[in-house]
């Protein structure tokens, strides 16, 4: 056998034998980055947020093939009435969990992993925690470094392979085929073109599913307004400010004088110290001067404590011209009143952990599949419910124990003109 031809087959299994050294390495699935995107909208490791703590949560599960069925589809598991499954159902306000079918036993297992060697970062000693971080994206970047080298030597030595293998023809008085340049190769820009035409259909048609929306938007606000401040440590109902969620299709911004019930008295912010105000990018913000900018826009005037009018008696107040987040298209219809009060859909679910943001943000996609998933998988408060009193075949089938419950879908949730006329 020519020696050109043992050097280029020595080659191709070198490489093919490191590749399956490092086979477990490059095939295991990614604990953090699995988490990342599907579990972390809801979940920390460590601490409940709107689903429970991650962290040992599989030393509670019945069995490992329980847990399994649970990221599959945990609905199923709370219809059936098993116990744990419904004790987590109910702790966690009734919100059912999206399942996540598509993963396999082996991703399940790489999460759990990834949640039960999840440690805090420790704050006194961020150099340490970066250079933790450091080494693991330094690992990756060693196997692609490895990869691309290796990538880089099989070239070489082809080249060095063709090289050898025209001289031996040059010797031996065999001729040489001319050879086609890559560039003008058929079969090179036939891939090439195919390639390029699948990614710009990709990357076109990404683009336009994904038009007009802005997941994770933070306009800045004109008045620094803490939704924690409000709602989570001084646990101002959703309601008092936003009354028309549960009467009418807008949830309806108040107006500065629902501010002024408050504020008239309240003057200065004293939670510094427990709470300090601070934007996304980690500026502190002086409470006090908001409190001082509201009063602008009211019109009031602290120190007489009165509002200030014209000649005329009006007071001379200024709209506040807040920034709106949650944007629908045009063609699309949304009612608040039909999911608050009917659909008893709490506010977190769509809009988050809103209790805990001081600016708030956009936290779900609102895309219209997101919406159809959770109509097909949220079950709605049906007993004791007049809005759904015309549904007597539902109310007969849950009386004798057929059905558990029933889901927006059920009764035409799906449909386009619900959403679309």
């Amino acid at each position: 056998m020519p020696l050109s031809k043992i050097c280029s087959r020595s080659v191709f299994v070198f490489f093919f034998f490191l590749l399956l050294c490092n086979f477990s390495a490059i095939a295991a699935p990614d604990g953090k980055a699995l988490f990342m995107s599907n579990c972390a909208a809801c979940h920390n490791p460590i601490k409940d947020a709107t689903g429970p703590a991650l962290q040992n949560m599989d030393k509670t599960f019945p069995s490992k093939d329980w847990g399994y069925n649970w990221v599959h589809n945990s609905a199923a598991l709370v219809a059936s009435g098993d116990p744990t499954a419904t004790a987590i159902f109910n702790k966690f306000n009734k919100v059912p969990m999206t399942p996540f079918p598509q993963l396999s036993k082996e991703e399940i297992d790489a999460i759990l992993k990834y949640v039960d060697d999840f440690k805090a970062p420790v704050a006194a000693a961020p150099a340490a925690a970066g250079a933790e971080g450091g080494a693991t994206e330094s690992n990756s970047w060693i196997y692609t470094v490895i990869t691309l080298s290796l990538l880089l030597l099989v070239i070489i030595l082809w080249r060095a392979n063709k090289a050898l293998g025209r001289a031996a023809n040059d010797k031996m008085g065999i001729r040489n085929e001319k050879e086609i340049p890559l560039y003008r190769s058929k079969l090179v820009i036939a891939i090439t073109a195919i390639i390029i035409f699948i990614m710009s259909g990709y990357w076109l048609v990404n683009g336009a599913v994904n038009e007009g929306r802005q997941q994770n938007y933070q306009p800045l606000q004109p008045i620094f307004y803490s939704h924690k401040v409000h709602a989570g440590i001084n646990q101002i109902n959703c309601l008092y400010c936003h009354a028309g969620a549960e009467k009418s299709r807008h949830a309806m911004i108040p107006s500065s004088n629902v501010c002024m019930n408050c504020h008239k008295q309240i003057n200065s912010y004293s939670g510094e110290a427990d709470h300090p105000l601070k934007t996304a990018e980690g500026n502190v913000v002086n409470g006090t001067e908001q409190i001082q900018l509201l009063y602008k826009y009211a019109g009031w005037d602290p120190v007489r404590k009165d509002y200030k009018r014209d000649a005329n008696g009006n007071i001379l107040a200024t709209p506040i011209q807040w920034v709106k987040i949650h944007n629908l298209p045009d063609h699309v219809y949304f009612n608040h009143s039909q999911h608050v009060k009917v659909g008893k859909v709490q506010c977190q679910s769509c809009h988050g952990q809103i209790q805990e943001m001081d600016e708030v943000y956009q936290f779900a996609a609102l895309s219209m599949g997101w919406c159809i998933n959770c109509h097909r998988q949220t079950d709605v408060q049906f007993a004791n419910n007049n809005y759904y009193s015309i549904f007597e075949k539902y109310h007969a089938e849950i009386k004798s124990g057929k059905r558990t419950g029933v889901t927006e879908s059920e009764m035409g949730g799906t449909e386009c003109q619900k959403c679309h006329y």
